[in-house]
């Protein structure tokens, strides 16, 4: 699904260079679900960027989903990442007055999917959430568990192979956050590839592989282990 082999990135101001990311590589398979951890500033979210083609990079290649897009233009990565991307942000970036329905109907529209096609794809995403009875709620009238359960559902409305959550429950009390990973887990039990970065180690176990970031490189690997006792050491990113 994706491989990005010798990543750099480079931020560049008149006084600073900043290193983002440094020869990172990594693979991910189709119907993974992989979380990404790391300290702040470590290039996670970089890479998250990178990872959904909101950003470009200097060096190496990068092939989503069988498609070398190193060298794609905005427009031709701005059609990628609406057919075959779905994003969930910690801060949910819902529209304030719009309601539930039209916030998740709306990343369709650009694809110029008819009325009716969109409707039947927002209420499929809705129930698949359990938040099918808040249709014309508005956001400020959800809890932060269920805002993030639309932000959830809008990405699932655009049918997307990969889904690129950055610190989903970071913004959730503890009970919240589960029920999101839950949620999570089931839509990557439907065949939906999953990549997560997260802070927070008990749902970072919660992921068939981990992936540790520091100083822009992927610097631990770790293969799930179904054997009770914690996740298995693994090589090779």
């Amino acid at each position: 699904m994706l491989e990005m082999q010798h990543i750099g990135k480079v931020y560049r101001t008149e006084l600073v260079e900043t290193h983002a990311l440094r020869d990172f590589s990594l693979r991910v398979n189709e119907g993974d679900f992989v979380a990404v951890t790391g300290p702040s500033g470590s290039g996670k979210t970089t890479f998250l960027n990178i990872a959904g083609l909101l950003e470009t990079f200097g060096d190496g290649t990068y092939r989503l989903d069988g498609e070398d897009v190193s060298g794609l233009s905005d427009k031709q990565r701005s059609r990628i990442r609406n057919q075959k991307i779905g994003f969930i942000f910690q801060s949910f970036n819902l529209i304030p007055d719009l309601d539930v329905a039209d916030n998740v109907e709306l990343p369709l529209r650009y694809r110029r999917l008819d009325r009716g096609e969109r409707k039947a794809r927002a209420e499929r995403a809705l129930e698949l959430v359990g938040l099918a009875s808040r249709t014309r709620h508005l956001p400020s009238q959800l809890s932060g568990g269920q805002q993030q359960r639309v932000a959830i559902a809008r990405a699932l409305a655009g049918e997307p192979r990969l889904i690129l959550a950055d610190e989903p429950t970071g913004n959730l009390d503890s009970l919240m956050a589960r029920q999101v990973l839950d949620l999570l887990e089931e839509i990557n039990a439907r065949g939906t590839t999953v990549i997560m970065v997260t802070h927070d180690p008990d749902l970072s176990r919660r992921a068939h592989r981990n992936v540790h970031v520091l100083d822009g490189r992927v610097t631990d690997f770790k293969p799930y282990d179904p054997v009770p006792g914690g996740l298995a050491a693994g090589a090779g990113a």
